[in-house]
């Protein structure tokens, strides 16, 4: 909380700083982090998952009205801290973090009372760092201030037992502190609410020491906000902003309390990226802020941050017995205090720690497995370069399988081309981008045929004949132009074997559909259409509708008897129980990038095909191409 240096005065402590700092000069002073054994936190069931993508930072703004001398209440508090260690393991909660401001007047039977409630964190060796606000030292003085009662009780020798504690300046008023979520490496700087300028060196010698791990700075006073939404630097955020942010990429979100109401802004660093600038503070609000807890829910699988404020003290009291304030607080809601972040995690960190693309992967390490065809498009062409009319492509397996392209009458060379854009887990780093379209819709006047270029395996081919009575596994990566809902061009085919049902024999359900198709719906969901050997009908497994954008790694796989369709590794839901064994063949060729009808190609493909590969038994997901 603001407020002058008259306020209250200054309580000068005799203890002495913490064990476990560092000596010698501040700048570029660490502690060796020996205690940081990368594990689960915990001994029992309540411990944190360090690979799941989804995980929790938990931040406690001024506490400082629940502290105050004769008047305040420690139990909100008490109540937030068992809040977390209940519920560690279900939200994935890997820290907490405190913003200072932990009690009113720096009072040392404040700063013991505070201490006794934080050992419901201690007792469970709940990783959490604390940092002085104005309100816990003198707060006239930088870092420099020498002892306090607020080191005798919350000195870097209090965490330093915890695994996560990786160090502190030799003042003991500023730490830093690692944690593993999301199976990397993360680091929270803990700075005191004046670091001098010999701690703003250290932070950078943090920074510098561990230069792939994002940071997150937490300290009292950075940021300030109004109740019209407005959010700025005050005088000394700017100084850190200055001296030590902008200038640092790896630090992606800032964090403090002092100043009310919430808000937030987002200002771009020296490397040009986002620095997500956070104020949180309840102390204004109905029971001192009742405890409140803002919940950073970062999720790398959906490149987002959710926030969320609550207040487990007011959650546990019985719903009859809230009074007319404290329902008002269970939970706050408005746009300040509960929303959403997306951030792209990769490319936000990209300065510092790029992501390493996986390596293409030579043939041979892919082609096993009973691998009867194998078709890759890395012939070492130009990006953009059109592929030559009757262009073969090896079939890698070694069973003659091989492709020829096929130009749709009119289209032009370009229709199917050389790209170098490909899934991140594909072998061949390339793929074929095919520019095709669907057959118009008769009318009275006229009808205009398919466009576009595809690929069809050769007369003659082994595969042509195949029926997979033991089962089989087809894979292909997949992408489709952001454009793709906007360009009537649903109801593509991925691969298809050529010839009606009737060809094979078929009767039943629409015999002039496609023997087998890996194709895409009027809305881009995935679907496998097939006539099995031993039904007269058409079996048919559907995924959901695929992004457009984006690239997927489609499967589907059957093991004699049922198909199962996948996407990236993933079982999909309309799986039919329908017995689908083996494929009806009329003997004619398999088609790469086309759908027909009838016997007519109705309609060239629109997006990129990376690697495809046919094998004769199912495989495992372990085994699939992604893999």
């Amino acid at each position: 909380m603001r407020e002058s240096p008259s306020r209250r005065g200054f309580l000068q402590g005799a203890g002495l700083v913490g064990a476990g700092l560092v000596s010698g000069a501040t700048t570029g002073a660490l502690l060796p982090a020996a205690t940081l054994a990368w594990r689960r936190i915990g001994d029992d069931d309540q411990g944190t998952d360090p690979d799941s993508p989804r995980f929790t930072l938990a931040v406690i703004p001024d506490t400082q009205y629940l502290f105050d001398g004769d008047r305040g209440d420690s139990e909100p508090l008490a109540a937030t801290l068992r809040w977390i260690v209940a519920h560690r393991a279900e939200r994935n909660i890997v820290f907490t973090a405190h913003l200072g401001d932990i009690v009113e007047n720096a009072a040392a039977g404040e700063l013991a009372e505070a201490g006794r409630v934080f050992e419901i964190l201690d007792r469970r060796r709940v990783p959490y760092s604390v940092l002085a606000g104005n309100h816990d030292i003198d707060q006239s003085t930088t870092d420099q201030r020498g002892p306090s009662h607020y080191l005798e009780v919350f000195g870097p020798h209090r965490v330093r037992r915890l695994p996560t504690y990786g160090g502190g300046t030799p003042d003991g008023y500023n730490t830093y502190h690692l944690f593993t979520a999301a199976g990397r490496q993360w680091l929270l700087l803990a700075l005191d609410w004046r670091p001098s300028d010999g701690t703003l060196d250290w932070a950078r010698s943090v920074l510098a020491a561990h230069p792939t791990s994002p940071a997150i700075l937490t300290t009292h006073d950075l940021a300030d906000a109004d109740h019209t939404g407005a959010t700025w630097l005050s005088g000394h955020g700017q100084r850190l902003w200055d001296r030590l942010i902008k200038g640092s990429d790896q630090i992606f979100l800032t964090l403090n309390g002092h100043f009310w109401p919430p808000g937030r802004l987002v200002l771009r660093n020296d490397a040009g990226r986002d620095v997500q600038v956070h104020i949180t503070n309840y102390q204004d609000r109905y029971y001192g802020g009742s405890g409140m807890v803002r919940l950073y829910s970062f999720d790398l699988a959906r490149n987002t941050i959710d926030v969320e404020t609550l207040s487990p003290w007011t959650l546990d009291q019985p719903s009859e017995r809230r009074n007319a304030l404290a329902r008002r607080e269970v939970e706050l809601t408005d746009p300040a205090n509960r929303f959403s972040l997306p951030v792209d995690f990769a490319e936000r960190f990209a300065g510092f720690a790029p992501v390493t693309r996986r390596p293409p992967r030579d043939p041979a390490a892919v082609v096993g497995d009973g691998t009867v065809a194998y078709w890759r498009f890395d012939q070492g062409r130009r990006d953009g370069e059109a592929m030559p009319d009757g262009f073969r492509v090896e079939d890698l397996s070694g069973q003659g399988n091989h492709l020829t392209r096929v130009t749709l009458p009119g289209s032009p060379p370009e229709a199917l081309r050389w790209s170098a854009d490909h899934h991140d887990d594909q072998p061949a780093h390339a793929s074929l981008f095919f520019s095709g379209g669907r057959r118009g819709r008769p009318s009275s006047h006229e009808s205009q045929p398919a466009r576009g270029g595809y690929l069809r395996t050769v007369d003659g081919a082994p595969l042509n004949a195949a029926t997979f009575g033991q089962g089989y596994t087809v894979e292909a990566f997949v992408k489709l132009p952001v454009d793709v809902r906007e360009t009537d061009s649903g109801g593509m085919g991925i691969l298809s074997r050529f010839g009606a049902g009737r060809d094979a024999g078929k009767t039943g359900a629409d015999p002039a559909e496609p023997i087998a198709l890996l194709g895409l719906s009027a809305g881009m969901a995935l679907k496998w259409a097939v006539f099995p050997v031993e039904l007269d009908g058409i079996v048919a497994n559907w995924g959901h509708e695929l992004r457009a954008g984006e690239w997927f790694h489609v499967a589907v796989v059957n093991d004699g008897r049922l198909s199962t369709l996948y996407v990236d590794g993933a079982r999909l839901l309309r799986n039919p129980s329908v017995p689908a064994s083996g494929l009806a063949t009329s003997g004619e060729s398999w088609l790469v990038g086309a759908y027909h009808h009838d016997r007519i190609v109705q309609q060239g493909f629109y997006g990129w095909i990376g690697d495809i590969r046919i094998a004769d038994r199912p495989l495992p997901v372990d085994r699939f191409l992604r893999a």
